[in-house]
This record gives C-alpha cells, structure tokens and sequence, in this order.
C-alpha cells in the first residue's frame, strides 16, 4: 500500500499534464504544446537538469508558434 501511495502523485500529474497538453474542451488537439512536450520528453531521456528540461520544453513551444503564426 506504501508503495502504491508513492506512486499515486506520480501518476495524477502524468494525467494532468497530458488532459492539460491533448485537451481543449471536449475535443482532443495536437499543437504548439504537444512538442514542448515532446522536446522535454527528450531532454528527460537524455538526463539533463530539470531547468534545462523546462527551458527546452519553452523555446520549441514559442518556436512552433512562432512559425505557426
């Protein structure tokens, strides 16, 4: 059960990030969000610091919508 409660917030923000990213209303998007999402995924996977994950996660967003108008 211990465990299980450690993993609980793990998991609620991993639903939250994703309702917040594919989400606007009731229908299910793919924009700007999803490859800051994408681009901080990848930054994880290559270990870097947790401010170099946000900062990447940041710039490819205003870059895709700065390209996307």
């Amino acid at each position: 059960m211990r465990r299980l409660a450690a993993l609980l917030p793990v998991a609620l923000l991993a639903a939250l990030t994703a309702q917040q990213t594919f989400a606007d209303g009731h229908a299910l998007v793919l924009d700007a969000r999803a490859a800051g999402l994408a681009a901080a995924a990848v930054a994880l996977v290559l270990r870097a610091p947790f401010l170099l994950v946000v900062a990447a996660a940041v710039v490819v967003t205003a870059g895709v919508r700065a390209i996307g108008g």
